[in-house]
């Protein structure tokens, strides 16, 4: 059952309730990530969910973790280019205290000593990303793809930024892009929507209504994508690291287009039974190769991932390609089809089967799309993608002419022959 109601000060609030359930998940969306930032606070959004946990006018820092700790809360949170989100699974009994809680954390103290402490703890970070495999690999390849558009930002923000960001510049990005109308309170499993409304009034209702500018600007949306190859030396590295982007369809795209994108990368790349997996890992020929198909507001992104011993690397990414062209030119059977399909069937009602996946699930599509959906409603609208729905999407969006971004201990030679 589906409830949704605005605060007077425009804090909307939304749940799916399920009385048989034995959890409660509560979460904070905000609209606000890596490409609502300027260059010279990149970073910020993450940055600032760091301090979120940091305390309050009211609660310290060991406060917020005592009292996560004292409920037995699974707590977390996590920034991505189109949002930030705050999380918890508690006992139905304990939602007072978490909407308390949170409504208090999205209003953090971001005191001095905390911004300084916590800033050192994100460029350390950044430097582990730099420094584990596949060594940055995958936002270098972003950056190029997206190239003068914001999703090409690193979500951590860069070295640079981040040593180069100040405390006023923190408040006042807190102040302009966590206005209750770009926040939405989401409960999910077993809950009284009433109550809920009531306890988020005395924790929220104070909030003083802002005029947050729009989140995804269309101005700064669409890109094409772009290709090429780079190849990129990485001494400590031991394995060849090499990552290929291509347009696909974004979430503003049609309902059947989007989800064959996801159905196709299935049959084409999925970790599992996929065409890579048996021409590339099942015969060990390399360590890891995937397809995966991500969609922002107003943009796509195919990336393929191929992991291996630095002399297969060419070799591998031929088959890569081979692979691409061959479903290009001949198209997809319909038992993988059917396979493909059967998995994302079972995935999404294994995902939505507690709380805190309808959480995620009702969440993310408000915040995105401002709609309320049913796993019923999803199975189905997998269900209604047909075998030619894939065929069009990789007319439209073609596999083979990607941007190649590869890392390795060594700068390499040609990776990817003439398609």
């Amino acid at each position: 059952m589906f409830h949704h109601t605005t605060l007077s000060n425009g804090l909307e609030i939304l749940a799916e309730i399920r009385p048989s359930a034995y959890s409660t998940a509560v979460g904070f969306f905000v609209r606000t990530g890596a490409r609502d930032e300027t260059p010279s606070v990149a970073g910020v959004s993450h940055f600032l969910e760091h301090m979120a946990f940091k305390g309050t006018d009211t609660r310290t820092a060991d406060d917020v973790n005592r009292e996560l700790d004292e409920m037995g809360a699974s707590a977390n949170a996590f920034t991505s280019e189109e949002q930030t989100v705050y999380y918890a699974v508690v006992l139905p009994e304990l939602l007072e205290k978490t909407v308390d809680l949170f409504g208090d954390m999205m209003r953090p103290a971001i005191r001095r000593d905390d911004f300084e402490t916590e800033k050192q703890v994100i460029l350390e970070e950044i430097k582990m990303y730099e420094d584990q495999p596949p060594f940055g690999a995958d936002e270098k390849s972003r950056e190029l793809f997206f190239a003068g558009h914001p999703l090409g930002k690193s979500v951590l923000g860069t070295h640079e930024s981040i040593a180069a960001l100040s405390l006023e510049q923190m408040r006042a990005y807190h102040e302009a892009r966590y206005t209750p109308e770009n926040l939405f309170l989401v409960g999910c499993g077993r809950l009284d929507f009433d109550d809920f409304v009531r306890k988020a009034e005395r924790s929220c209702g104070r909030w003083k209504p802002g005029n947050a500018s729009p989140a995804f600007p269309r101005s700064l949306s669409k890109t094409s994508g772009r290709s090429g190859m780079h190849a990129i030396a990485k001494p400590s590295a031991t394995q060849r690291y090499s990552l290929l982007l291509s347009n696909a369809p974004g979430a503003d795209a049609g309902e059947k287009e989007r989800l064959a994108s996801i159905l196709l990368a299935c049959v084409l790349g999925d970790e599992v039974g996929s065409r890579l997996y048996w021409e590339l890992i099942d015969n060990g020929k390399a360590d890891s190769a995937w397809l995966g198909a991500y969609e922002y507001l107003d943009a796509g992104m195919y990336m393929t991932m191929l992991a291996g011993e630095p002399e297969t690397a060419p070799a591998n990414l031929e088959i890569v390609q081979r692979i691409y062209r061959e479903a290009e030119k001949n198209g997809i059977m319909n038992e993988e089809f059917e396979r493909a399909r059967n998995k994302t069937l079972s995935r999404i009602v294994l995902a939505n089967e507690q709380p805190r996946g309808r959480l995620f699930a009702v969440g993310g599509e408000w915040t995105v799309r401002k709609r309320y959906r049913t796993v019923r409603d999803d199975l189905d609208a997998v269900r209604g993608v047909a075998l030619d729905d894939l065929h069009d999407v990789l007319a439209r969006y073609p596999l083979t002419s990607p941007l190649l971004v590869s890392i390795g201990p060594e700068p390499g030679g040609p990776l990817i022959p003439a398609v």
